[in-house]
């Protein structure tokens, strides 16, 4: 049997061996904020993009939903209108069945001369035709109302497919932006970024008009959070920050890039005023509100808040300078 202090020492090489054999090779140290800030940019830029297309089915929603309740205060009297024709042509045609062919027996016998009997054929004629014309005008009355009710089930059904597409494109979005959040609270420690949300006066130009309400509008929503498919009161996102600021001066747009795009036209950069809308990337999937000085409010991303930018911190779309004037 060895010596305890053999044993000892032969435990002590043993223990040492499995703790070098535990300890990692190589020591990685943490990403720094601007590796995870690059990182959070480039998610970014795959997450608006379906952000906007999500402000794009709802738009589209709304506006069906518009067109269905407009159609049916249509229909409301058209309908009341069908039924009360049908009633009074049903009175006619039973009074027609019942004395038609007795009146025309009389006129012959009450006639004193065939150009009597004639004229009476002919007055009696004319109210035929008049029934007829009725019986007519209410069919076409009731073409129209079918026409209209199956444009609105049309619209109803539409409606109810778009429903769907919302719920599935909000859990994706929802899944996108909780892991985006996580990214960022990773990267500063915080729910929101580093940074001055004002990096000077806002705005630094005043303009007059209907710019200066939009623009004084803008300043006014910096610090509200970014929230996806949000346009106020409490929550922003890029178009949605543009529809307020410009819903306040009285000019209406869409809460989707892409149709603000279409409601707006091409200016040079070097026309720009405030007011006038910048887009960024190709497809021009973000957009903010341009203030002077090089300067615009938006509402960034996922975890921020609207805030001032210099509009040169991202690529400007080709003709992305516009303007709603």
């Amino acid at each position: 049997m060895p010596p305890l202090r053999t044993v000892y020492r032969g435990l002590i090489a043993l223990l040492g061996a499995v703790v070098i054999g535990l300890a990692p090779t190589a020591v990685y140290a943490a990403p720094s904020v601007s590796e995870i800030e690059k990182q959070i940019d480039e998610e970014w830029q795959k997450l608006e993009p379906l952000v906007e297309q999500y402000n794009k089915v709802h738009t589209a929603l709304q506006k069906n939903q518009k067109k269905a309740s407009d159609l049916s205060k249509r229909i409301a009297p058209l309908a009341l209108q069908v039924d009360v024709s049908l009633g009074q042509v049903g009175d006619m045609a039973s009074q027609f069945y019942m004395v038609g062919a007795a009146s025309r027996l009389t006129a012959l016998l009450n006639a004193k001369s065939p150009d009597q009997f004639l004229d009476q054929l002919g007055f009696l004629n004319e109210i035929a035709s008049q029934q007829q014309e009725a019986i007519e005008g209410v069919s076409k009355q009731k073409s129209v109302y079918d026409g209209q009710k199956e444009q609105l089930d049309a619209l109803i059904a539409q409606q109810k497919q778009q429903d769907a597409t919302l719920a599935a494109q909000k859990k994706v979005i929802q899944a996108e932006m909780d892991r985006l959040q996580k990214l960022r609270i990773q990267a500063y420690g915080t729910s929101t970024v580093g940074g001055s949300l004002r990096i000077g006066v806002c705005p630094p130009v005043l303009p007059s008009g209907k710019r200066a309400t939009a623009v004084k509008k803008a300043c006014s929503l910096i610090g509200k959070p970014y929230v996806w498919g949000s346009d106020g009161p409490n929550s922003y996102d890029c178009s949605g920050l543009t529809k307020a600021a410009w819903a306040a001066a009285g000019i209406s747009l869409d809460h989707f890039t892409g149709d603000q795009w279409g409601q707006s036209h091409y200016v040079p950069k070097a026309s720009l005023q405030p007011g006038d809308l910048v887009f960024f990337y190709g497809d021009h999937h973000h957009v903010g509100i341009y203030i002077g000085n090089g300067l615009m409010v938006h509402a960034p991303h996922s975890g921020d808040q609207v805030r001032m930018a210099y509009i040169s911190n991202m690529p400007i779309t080709p003709s992305g300078t516009r303007s709603v004037l």
